[in-house]
């Protein structure tokens, strides 16, 4: 078929909807694959920035921009799907306030595509959802075009496997799961992944390469769960739980290490599990397992608070009442800008509610963006080395484990360390004043 040699030869144009942390990366990627791209993003700054030859994520340095910018425009104009032989969704798939799935930037985005698209065309989800979702949704909003899935276009899902911050890999050179709904849409599949990143894997329906993903993030929620549990334990016994996870992880099989925190952050951890909880109902088929490690990672800024609390009364006999604290990384993991379902934010709320004074220094976020949550916070600044220098802290307590930081001046402020991520005994620095967490 047409559509097939186009991909071969290289001469689609292929459609990104959405520029984030997924579909930048795999817009560049399918540029360096030879492929004409066209970027869409509802946020026009993006595209003014793109334009500019300036990177918003870290995934995506300025070299990788101007190497590709021959092979690639940036529009906000949706019209311009018309033009496009592939067209990949790369939208946000959040939960609402209920924690329940919520569609409706793919909803959205699948009905601006069933406006615009002509035949012969493979769309193809990447966002992250329930099993079905290709099916029961995606589908049946782009028929409502007069297009029918599987003769007049083709449909297919290949969950995105972004790790911010990863320097291992990159979106060429981590596997990509695909699945076609159908033996022509796979092959389309095949043809357009094959040419862009280094392996595929063929799995047999969107559904199942649906599941894949979730698959994936519920065993890590679930892994992290379990340590942050065993670290709670672990304490009460006056046993390092950091020590455990080193001793097991020489075991050279059987066992893979995970490690405690202050909570779960980014865009799939925290969120993934519960579209198959949601999912799960319609069938009637309990989730306790999934939802029990959702409730453990959930109450873990809980804990922190606690723990802070606790170290602020042993050492200065006195509560988080009027306590001035410093706030270490606030992005969700280390060495990355990320802000998305930072636990960080939740434990800036929380010590303020409980009246804490809080300041944070962080070298990837000068200052805290507009996000869905904590409005309340959105264009606090971080404070700069003078300020954390002049130190007056009560307690600083590390949330993110940057490398950047510099934890020996940390130190040398003289005050109380609450330590979420082990990152000064990581760092062979004295544990005077510090507290694992």
């Amino acid at each position: 078929m047409a559509l097939l040699e186009k991909l071969r030869s290289k001469a689609a144009t292929v459609g990104i909807i959405g520029l984030g942390y997924v579909g930048l990366p795999l817009a560049v990627a399918a540029a360096r694959s030879g492929f004409g791209v066209i970027g869409f993003d509802v946020d026009a700054s993006k595209v003014a920035r793109l334009y500019a030859g300036q990177s918003y994520i870290e995934a995506v340095t300025p070299d990788d921009l101007a190497l590709t910018q021959p092979q690639c425009r940036w529009t906000h104009d949706f019209a311009q799907i018309a033009e496009c032989d592939v067209v990949v969704i790369c939208v946000p798939t959040p939960l609402n306030h209920h924690r329940e799935p919520d569609l409706s930037f793919v909803e959205d985005t699948a009905r601006m595509i069933a406006q615009h698209m002509t035949r012969d065309t493979l769309v193809v989800l990447e966002s992250t959802t329930w099993p079905g979702t290709t099916d029961e949704v995606l589908k049946p909003i782009l028929a409502s075009s007069g297009h029918a899935p599987g003769r007049d276009i083709f449909v297919g899902y290949s969950p995105e496997r972004e790790d911010p911050g990863n320097a291992t890999f990159r979106t060429q050179t981590i596997p990509k799961i695909i699945a076609g709904d159908g033996e022509t849409a796979q092959a389309l599949m095949e043809a357009f992944y094959g040419a862009v990143v280094e392996t595929i894997v063929t799995v047999p329906s969107p559904t199942v390469a649906e599941a894949v993903k979730i698959t994936e993030n519920i065993f890590r929620s679930v892994n992290i769960a379990l340590v942050n549990e065993l670290k709670l334990i672990y304490d009460e016994m006056g046993i390092d739980v950091w020590d455990v996870i080193d001793g097991a992880a020489t075991k050279p099989f059987g066992y893979m290490p995970f490690y405690p925190g202050p909570g779960l952050g980014g865009h799939c951890i925290p969120i993934d599990p519960f579209y198959l909880t949601w999912r799960a109902r319609k069938f009637d088929v309990p989730t306790r397992f999934i939802e029990l490690a959702g409730e453990i990672n959930t109450n873990m800024p809980h804990h922190i608070v606690h723990r802070t609390r606790e170290v602020l009364d042993k050492a200065q006999g006195r509560g988080l009442n009027g306590a001035r604290l410093l706030l270490v990384g606030v992005a969700y993991k280390k060495n990355v800008s990320d802000m998305r379902e930072s636990p960080a934010m939740r434990l800036m709320q929380l010590f303020e509610e409980a009246g804490s004074q809080v300041g944070f220094v962080d070298p990837h976020v000068p200052l805290i963006p507009p996000m869905r949550e904590y409005g309340l916070f959105e264009g606090r600044a971080a404070l700069t080395p003078d300020e954390v220098a002049r130190g007056g802290f009560d307690a600083i307590v590390i949330a993110t484990d940057h490398d950047a930081i510099d934890y020996a001046g940390l130190l040398d402020l003289g005050c109380p360390v609450v330590d979420t991520r082990n990152a000064i005994a990581r760092r062979g620095l004295a544990m005077t004043h510090v507290t694992k967490a």
